[in-house]
């Protein structure tokens, strides 16, 4: 009898060997290693530039945080911690299947639901921490957008379909050999690192937010001229911006995947001069308009440029990412003045940012890319610009993405917006909440209880 359970337990184990080796494809690396020796150089070349993406979650945080009132800080911190709290957990379970896995007629991917079964696997698990920093990364634009004013259930609700859903969705039909990739236009839409994917995402989605909620108090006099409701910290605002100026140089070299393309010098040089660019037009717009060096506008200017060069970075030579940065610092002035026109108060500039100079990006490809680059690798089809000969294929492949980018973000931000107001009773804190400051109602304690808080 004991030799028959033993016979029977050898042959269960056996069984579910057989299972895991037929499902998990290398979970331990030899067999990649095997075939390619210089696998591990590419593999920490990701995770690095994984791990400097995901310290921009710091940076976001002292950005919005500096950019608002001190009696907010503490919710700003959560809702930037929670992002990628949640936004894991959201990705792991949904959003990298929908985003990277088989596809299906273009759409959705089908496989990689929670990583198991044959998403056990060393590249797949490299893939996905590389794309679950970008998932936090627009989840966590909207949260500036938003800000002082919305109620952090709604806000964590938000953040969780981001995540699983919006995000890669629109990621899936440009990076996961969706429709959007395979136009018949070009080489077929693409976006290096994130200009639409990312970006234009997240700030359309905070533009929804904002419109939905309404203006802050006193945001707005009894005339409709707008107020300046100022930060409380703007050396924490300069600090943000640093550490998402040195992020973004995992965000966008990294985006090739691979250290042996040695292009991550030209990326890394594009991403650079665009800030710089963007800062300086920035300024300079501000100075001529208002006659004064305004920190907060070369803060966005910086941001602007890094955003806007994002999804050409690979394709372009330095001069256009000079142009390119130069435009998107005039943009992002444009729009927070077009913004308060129409009373839509972006405490951070989320979709001027983002938003704007991500559908910038997205478009610019068309017209800058210069065909030395292949479309990810050297081997691809290269991407060629209107300035360099491509003719309008690869503008129109452009244009046709922006226009879907920014009508998905709307879109699906208005019903995930709708469908918060009915299940947590409205959207937006209390006006005595508001009034007092979210940090104590909400979490519990003040950023600076050492401190007497005023308004101005």
């Amino acid at each position: 009898m004991k030799n028959k359970m033993k016979i029977l337990w050898s042959l269960f184990i056996m069984e579910i060997m057989c299972c895991v080796c037929a499902y998990a494809s290398d979970p331990t690396g030899l067999v990649t290693l095997k075939k390619d020796p210089g696998s591990p150089v590419d593999y920490v070349w990701v995770l690095i530039c994984a791990f400097l993406v995901f310290f921009m979650q710091a940076g976001f945080a002292f950005v919005e945080s500096g950019f608002c009132r001190a009696k907010n800080a503490v919710n700003l911190m959560m809702k930037n911690l929670m992002d990628f709290v949640v936004g894991s957990l959201a990705f792991f379970a949904i959003g990298y299947a929908l985003m990277m896995g088989k596809d299906s007629h273009g759409i959705i991917g089908t496989t990689g639901w929670f990583l198991y079964g044959s998403a056990y696997d060393v590249h797949t698990y490299l893939i996905w921490m590389f794309e679950v920093v970008f998932a936090a990364t627009a989840a966590t634009i909207v949260s500036g957008g938003v800000a002082e004013r919305i109620k952090f259930s709604v806000y964590l609700f938000y953040s969780i379909i981001v995540s699983a859903i919006i995000y890669p969705i629109y990621g899936h039909w440009v990076w996961g050999g969706g429709w959007l990739s395979k136009l018949p236009f070009g080489v077929g839409a693409v976006d290096f690192a994130g200009s639409g994917v990312v970006h234009a995402i997240g700030g359309t989605i905070a533009l929804v937010g904002a419109m939905m909620l309404g203006p802050r108090i006193g945001k707005y006099d009894k005339s409709g001229k707008p107020r300046a409701i100022l930060g409380h910290n703007m050396p924490m605002a300069a600090l943000g911006v640093f550490i998402l100026w040195f992020g973004w140089f995992g965000f966008n070299p990294g985006s090739t995947l691979s250290a042996h393309e040695l292009r991550i010098s030209v990326i890394a040089v594009n991403t650079n001069l665009a800030a710089a660019a963007g800062c300086l037009s920035a300024l300079m717009f501000m100075k001529l308009r208002h006659g004064k060096w305004d920190l907060s506008m070369a803060l966005n200017g910086v941001l602007a440029g890094l955003v806007a060069v994002t999804a050409p970075c690979a394709w372009i030579e330095a001069w256009a990412a000079v142009v390119i940065g130069l435009i998107s610092g005039i943009l992002v002035c444009l729009g927070v003045i077009l913004l308060d026109k129409m009373h839509i108060d972006d405490p951070v500039g989320a979709f001027p940012v983002h938003g704007i100079n991500g559908l910038f990006g997205i478009i610019s490809v068309g017209i800058f890319a210069d065909g030395t680059y292949g479309n990810y690798t050297t081997s691809a089809p290269h991407v060629v610009g209107l300035l360099y000969g491509g003719g309008f294929g690869q503008l129109f492949a452009q244009l046709i993405s922006a226009v879907v980018c920014f009508i998905w973000a709307f879109g699906c931000g208005w019903v995930t917006f709708k469908v918060a107001q009915i299940l947590f009773d409205g959207i937006r804190v209390s006006r005595e909440e508001e009034i007092e400051g979210v940090d104590v109602i909400e979490h519990g304690t003040p950023a600076y209880p050492n401190f007497t808080l005023m308004e101005h």
